[in-house]
């Protein structure tokens, strides 16, 4: 564990644009403010490289646990990021080439110094969608593909199926589409643009009605003891609370642990210390990586501090990286 107070940089979406009642990221600053750290506060056209040093305009910081003056931020000063103790990357998706771009920058700051959280080059490789591919013992059948016959294979043989493209975030074009229905075809042609892009189709889980899509959130490959279940209203087949989805906690079940075995080592093998796994039924439908939410309610809902664990594995992180240079 660290003993001096860390210096700690987040990337993120404009920081008044958040809802801070319910805002991960914000949690995350809250808990390491507590600790006596020091935060700095990035945007993404703020972060660039000169001559291979990761440089950003890093504008001190101070934070509030309050509904309408939850920060204060100072003037930006260029720092090399590399100096920083840790920096946590907490940009939403879309998961876009300029986001694949950002990640390049970082990964140069983690090797010039930085702790990144999550690891760069992870983001890279881990899309929310398709690596749930390295695990298909925990996934409900799922094709990816830009053929539209094939789509419509899938669909006929399963029934019923969800289909959404590869980069979105918060229920954004999640369609869910039965075998025979007309409207298939309009579908997989504006998911695939016409057979030009990947799509990924996986057979519906009928549980999203009844249980929900419960979060699962990974701390350095293991499991808070508690999901939060995201239930769709009756008019809506998305359990995702941007959706209007409501947010119910749950002790995690024997199901839910032995997935979280199942992926949690190798995400934590590869730097993916803050981790949040889309549970519906019996199966991973998601393993999200760049900016997983759901802190705030579980906390409230359970009296834990999941941002402070976070925290205190980032001190050892730090602390372990300092004694390896």
């Amino acid at each position: 564990m660290s003993l001096k107070p860390l210096r700690i940089a987040v990337v993120m979406d404009p920081i008044e644009d958040i809802k801070p009642r319910k805002d991960t990221t914000l949690a995350m600053l809250l808990a390491a403010q507590r600790r006596g750290w020091e935060l700095h506060y990035l945007e993404l056209p703020g972060i660039w490289l000169r001559d291979g040093v990761a440089l950003g305009r890093a504008h001190p910081i101070g934070v509030r646990s309050h509904d309408t003056d939850w920060f204060t931020r100072g003037a930006a000063v260029v720092t090399r990021l590399g100096d920083f103790d840790a920096i946590l990357m907490r940009k939403d998706p879309p998961f876009d080439t300029e986001y694949i771009y950002s990640t390049y920058i970082l990964e140069r700051a983690e090797l010039q110094g930085a702790l990144v959280v999550n690891q760069p080059r992870g983001l890279r490789d881990m899309n929310e969608k398709v690596y749930t591919a390295w695990f298909p013992q925990c996934c409900a059948p799922t094709l990816i593909t830009r053929d539209m016959t094939d789509m419509h294979a899938f669909l006929k043989e399963h029934g019923r199926a969800v289909c959404k493209p590869l980069y979105g975030m918060g229920g954004r074009s999640i369609f869910v589409v039965d075998a025979g229905d007309k409207n298939a075809n309009v579908i997989f042609e504006t998911l695939t643009e016409y057979g030009t892009r990947y799509a990924i189709v996986q057979r519906y889980i009928p549980d999203i009605v009844t249980t929900g899509d419960s979060r699962v959130i990974l701390v350095d490959g293991e499991p808070v003891p508690y999901a939060l279940a995201r239930i769709p209203t009756e008019a809506d087949n998305r359990g995702n609370l941007a959706a209007g989805a409501r947010g119910v906690g749950r002790p995690l079940n024997e199901r839910d642990r032995w997935l979280a075995a199942e992926i949690g080592p190798t995400l934590r093998d590869r730097g993916m210390l803050f981790v949040g796994l889309d549970v519906i039924g019996s199966f991973v439908t998601e393993i999200n990586v760049t900016s997983p939410t759901g802190v705030r309610e579980i906390d409230q809902q359970f009296g834990t501090d999941i941002a402070g664990s976070l925290m205190d594995t980032i001190a050892r992180r730090v602390a372990t990286r300092g004694r390896a240079h």
